[in-house]
């Protein structure tokens, strides 16, 4: 018997993970977006993937630039990670009014003080289901002062001390 969509998420829900913003810009627009499906694929060259729904407009936006940018958020940044959620109801641009944003290599938003901030090339879009893979190559990375990461479990945040 196929495991059914309702069992899966919830056993993803017990699948702690760190929350990201994904941010891209260039030739298809501004996107930004908070996810949680980002993880290593191997470290060289250092690789990362991220899970994009499908129907998702960041989806089309970050295809067609070809570049994408993981913002790693530290525990007291729950409100940059409702607002990209959508849970504000703001604009794409509006979000950005959100946190203090600058560019590294590939142009797009960089949160200031996030908790690790990783530029990425995509090299490869793989469909799966309802969500696209995004595989990219990291061209510039910064990792800030070790403190709290915000995390996401049960259906909600959590702060992970460095100390846990």
């Amino acid at each position: 018997m196929p495991v059914t969509r309702q069992e899966f998420r919830q056993a993803m829900a017990r699948l702690g993970a760190a929350v990201n913003v994904i941010t891209s810009a260039g030739p298809g627009g501004l996107a930004g977006m908070t996810a949680s499906a980002v993880c290593s694929v191997t470290d060289d060259p250092a690789t990362i993937l991220v899970c994009i729904n499908r129907n998702s407009d960041n989806n089309a936006i970050i295809k067609k630039n070809g570049v994408l940018c993981v913002n790693v958020l530290s525990a007291g940044q729950q409100e940059v990670s409702d607002v990209f959620a959508g849970a504000t109801g703001c604009t794409t641009e509006e979000r950005f009014r959100t946190g203090i944003w600058e560019a590294m290599e590939t142009g797009s938003p960089v949160l200031v003080d996030a908790a690790v901030v990783l530029d990425c090339v995509v090299d490869e879009v793989l469909e799966k289901g309802t969500h696209s893979v995004f595989f990219a190559h990291i061209v510039a990375l910064r990792v800030s002062e070790p403190g709290s990461a915000l995390m996401y479990w049960g259906r909600g945040y959590h702060a992970l001390n460095a100390t846990a």
